[in-house]
């Protein structure tokens, strides 16, 4: 017993720590009022936005394929699978500790050094976080008293990945010499995982910049038709639940650090503060978690069941 508590202690953890989460929305809240906010939207708009998710993660999975186009090519199915499982593992995981799982199914599957592996992940996580930051720069740029001036910085901001990497070199050699020899591994590491060639990662910039808009206009639908306002609000909620989703300190599942930071960002970009509204918010922030687990968890099956497919249709 004590070896298979070992052996499983991470979902062991994840799983009591999401029956807790169960047990305190239902006292806090209760799961009658949070599934109710989905039938006031409707089931078919629902499944619309739990399809728009879905399909997120094929237009990440079309990123890592570009990026690893020799390595991957033919093989998009067993992509979409290792993407799914790293994907599944990132969230449930606490601390990021999933994201190892991906440089080691990227070797096991595809033969990709481990090295190469983690540190091209460590230059599409900082895409990542730079696409985020972008859209969350859309409601800024909506709430600006100075709109043109706003917009010009925000598209500025938006290309400031290529324009850096025509500086790469010189950036790179300027890091070296100024910061500790402990940190030059680091930028070794970064510098190795960008693509070489302007068109790998200009391809790379803009599948992370449209997968991230996609995904972050679904979340921020989802929350105003769930009665958060101003637009601008339900923009900022979406990209505080994404952007702490990222960050070390992340919940098992993101239980509880989810919900926080989409009522963190929503308040920030102008949600009301009354009580009404404030519990209208939590509970349009637990639902639109859930709505993101349980894409996870359908993203999940569809990468499971696609290669069985695959392979019936081989037969025939």
């Amino acid at each position: 017993m004590q070896a298979f508590q070992k052996r499983h202690r991470a979902p062991l953890i994840t799983l009591g720590v999401i029956g807790l989460y169960a047990g305190f929305l239902q006292w806090f809240l209760g799961w009658g009022d949070i599934l109710s906010r989905w039938q006031a939207v409707g089931p078919g708009t629902g499944m619309m936005a739990l399809a728009l998710l879905v399909a997120t993660y094929f237009i990440r999975t079309h990123r890592i394929q570009d990026y690893f186009r020799h390595e991957t090519k033919g093989r998009f199915v067993a992509l979409f699978r290792v993407t799914q499982i790293h994907n599944l593992l990132n969230i449930m995981m606490p601390l990021r500790t999933g994201e190892t799982s991906f440089p080691l199914l990227m070797r096991s599957e595809f033969g990709v050094p481990l090295a190469r592996g983690a540190a091209s992940l460590l230059v599409l996580r900082l895409l990542d976080l730079h696409a985020l930051l972008a859209s969350g720069g859309i409601g800024l740029v909506a709430t600006a008293r100075q709109p043109a001036i706003a917009g010009a910085l925000w598209a500025l901001f938006l290309v400031l990945p290529l324009l850096l990497f025509f500086l790469r070199a010189r950036l790179v050699a300027l890091a070296t010499r100024r910061l500790p020899a402990r940190l030059t591994g680091l930028i070794d590491d970064i510098d190795a995982g960008i693509p070489a060639d302007l068109g790998g990662f200009g391809r790379a910039w803009f599948l992370t910049v449209f997968n991230w808009g996609v995904k972050i206009a679904v979340l921020a639908w989802v929350l105003a038709l769930m009665g958060v306002a101003p637009l601008a609000a339900s923009v900022g909620g979406a990209l505080g639940g994404e952007i702490s989703s990222i960050l070390p300190v992340h919940a098992p599942a993101g239980v509880g650090t989810y919900p926080a930071g989409i009522a963190a960002g929503a308040a920030a970009l102008g949600a009301s503060r009354a009580p009404g509204a404030l519990e209208t918010l939590t509970a349009a922030s637990v639902n639109t978690h859930l709505l993101v687990v349980v894409s996870a968890l359908v993203g999940t099956a569809i990468s499971l069941i696609l290669p069985l497919l695959s392979r019936r249709h081989a037969v025939h």
